[in-house]
């Protein structure tokens, strides 16, 4: 069983201490994001987990644990997002000099193979113009480039939370967002300089989930939940299929995602895992790092 650690939120930024404690107690539960009254245990032994796939915008305070899940014989990479953009548009997201420094760390600590650089999603905004973009991906590149082999990019999905979101800071602070997915030539304009940075930087460079074939560019169609990277990692030999309960764009394999939606309080404006900022600061309240649950009690 692969650990998806998680899609849903960011649990090494907000939740690493219940982690590991449900680490130590060798299982946890997770509800049923579509059934609240449902709820799965999931066995954490180290038998049972083949590998842990963590997501984040901050993995510091996950950091001094990674010794120890290292010592229990669990294997894991990171999918680690850094896009340097304004705070307007991500509150809550640390400083960009820290992160810069906890990537640096992290790849110290566990090897650049094992940490993914997420630029994504790639937001077209008043404040975030294409040159904004470009020249944003080349500064990270430029400071990452001895501490990540790949890098991730995609372009931002405009689902119905996330233009509700957009809607309310355009209204706050008057900035404009652009759905530039029908603009193919744009995309392709975006996509091949991207990928000539990162190639310059000997980074490879994948997409996620996207809608274009950005192949002439040197870029890949990736996956996030990756067999073959856990093969090269570790040896990984499972044969498992696609998870069909993703994206049908979505190459990830079947994983077990153990987060909570709505429960991230990094307050992203284009987050498509909160409905809003109120019910993740709301959850995040009820967290409990004693509970079997990421959220809550099952009595709850």
């Amino acid at each position: 069983m692969i650990i998806s650690a998680s899609r849903r939120t960011d649990i090494p930024a907000f939740y690493a201490d219940w982690f590991i404690q449900r680490i130590r107690a060798g299982y946890l539960c997770v509800q049923n994001p579509y059934n609240a009254h449902k709820y799965a245990k999931v066995d954490l032994s180290v038998d049972a987990v083949d590998a842990i796939v963590f997501w984040t915008k901050n993995p510091h305070p996950l950091l001094r644990h990674l010794d120890e899940l290292s010592d229990f014989g669990y294997k894991y990479y990171f999918q680690f997002t850094l896009t340097g953009y304004p705070p307007v548009i991500e509150p809550s997201v640390p400083p960009f000099d820290e992160i810069i420094s906890t990537f640096k760390s992290l790849s110290d600590k566990i090897g650049p193979k094992k940490v993914i650089w997420r630029f994504d999603p790639i937001i077209i905004s008043d404040i975030t113009t294409e040159e904004y973009i470009v020249k944003n991906f080349e500064k990270i590149a430029e400071l990452l480039k001895d501490y990540t082999n790949r890098v991730v990019i995609s372009f931002v999905d405009f689902y119905k939370k996330v233009i509700r979101n957009l809607d309310r800071l355009k209204n706050e602070a008057h900035i404009n967002f652009y759905n530039i997915n029908p603009d193919s030539e744009r995309i392709n304009r975006i996509s091949d300089e991207l990928s000539q940075i990162a190639h310059k930087n000997s980074i490879q460079i994948f997409s996620c989930s996207e809608e274009h074939d950005l192949s002439d560019f040197g870029i890949r169609r990736g996956k996030c939940i990756d067999d073959d990277l856990l093969k090269q990692l570790f040896g990984f030999d499972r044969n498992v299929s696609k998870d069909k309960n993703q994206r049908e764009r979505c190459g990830c394999v079947v994983s077990q995602d153990i987060g909570h939606y709505d429960s991230c309080i990094h307050n992203c404006v284009y987050c498509y895992a909160n409905s809003d900022k109120s019910a993740a600061h709301s959850n995040h309240k009820r967290h409990d790092p004693e509970s079997q649950f990421l959220i809550g009690q099952y009595k709850d």
